[in-house]
């Protein structure tokens, strides 16, 4: 009887990891795993928005992770040269993203990625450098310091970090006039070049609403960026083709364990 139960109890264990998590799904060969990340720290009292923060800690863990595994990170700058031949593929590729420029990144995960020797990309909304997080209401999601342009410039200089567009005002471009969707892309792009004095060759859609919409998409293409990134889940094939739609990337969670990490870079998926 107890055997039996025993068993039972490890049935039903194994039945709820297979529920849990994708550990069953073969792994992903020739790909370029992304990942996504949003604000570094321990969230902020009323937060609703929890899973997007990944503490320091956390953040260390799955940061040495990719380095003892082999993984080497890339900028978009990389990933544009070796599709020019310019450098060699590594082995095991990856992007390490982040949506916004919340100041966090450059306080905690920029001297964690410099002191591990790794790389990073940061996709700037443009009007709120130097202020807050503007398009969350303040009731529901407190407001936090975005990246200081004296900071972007720091960690540009280092070569630890490359800046990409995330637009000028984070709207839902689907839900806005044309004109003012071309804007928000293209002139984004235009200052931050300006400012930064180099290329910006990525870009990710805000909420990644019109990552899929033909007619939005097509104006992130137009405005010369190279790559552009969705939030759709998994790892897209490499090499990448543009019209076979954005570049996939993975969502790292506040609550994600590190076999949610492993499974995310090997099997393109942690969750159900």
């Amino acid at each position: 009887m107890i055997i039996a139960t025993a068993l039972g109890v490890g049935a039903a264990a194994g039945i709820g990891a297979s529920a849990r998590w994708n550990w069953w799904r073969p792994t992903v060969k020739n790909g370029i795993p992304t990942l996504m990340y949003h604000k570094i720290g321990n969230y902020p009292k009323g937060s609703q928005l929890q899973k997007l923060w990944v503490t320091a800690e956390d953040f260390r863990r799955q940061m040495d992770y990719l380095k003892s595994h082999g993984y080497t990170t890339l900028r978009f700058q990389d990933l544009a040269d070796i599709e020019d031949g310019k450098m060699p593929c590594p082995a095991k590729p990856v992007l390490v993203t982040f949506d916004d420029g919340y100041a966090n990144n450059y306080e905690l995960a920029y001297p964690i990625l410099k002191d591990l020797g790794l790389k990073g990309n940061i996709f700037l909304v443009y009007e709120t450098i130097e202020s807050h997080n503007s398009w969350h209401n303040p009731k529901t999601e407190p407001w936090i310091r975005m990246l200081r342009w004296s900071e972007i410039e720091e960690m540009a200089r280092s070569g630890v970090m490359e800046f990409g567009s995330h637009t000028m005002r984070h709207r839902v471009l689907p839900e806005i006039a044309p004109d003012e969707a071309r804007w928000e892309i293209s002139e984004s792009k235009k200052r931050l070049e300006e400012k930064l004095g180099r290329p910006m060759v990525g870009f990710a859609y805000p909420y990644g609403a019109g990552a899929y919409v033909p007619a939005v998409r097509e104006l992130a293409r137009a405005a010369g960026y190279r790559y552009d990134f969705g939030i759709k889940q998994g790892i897209s094939p490499w090499p990448w083709k543009a019209e076979s739609g954005p570049l996939k990337r993975l969502l790292i969670r506040g609550d994600d364990f590190m076999f949610d990490f492993h499974l995310n870079l090997t099997r393109g998926k942690a969750r159900f």
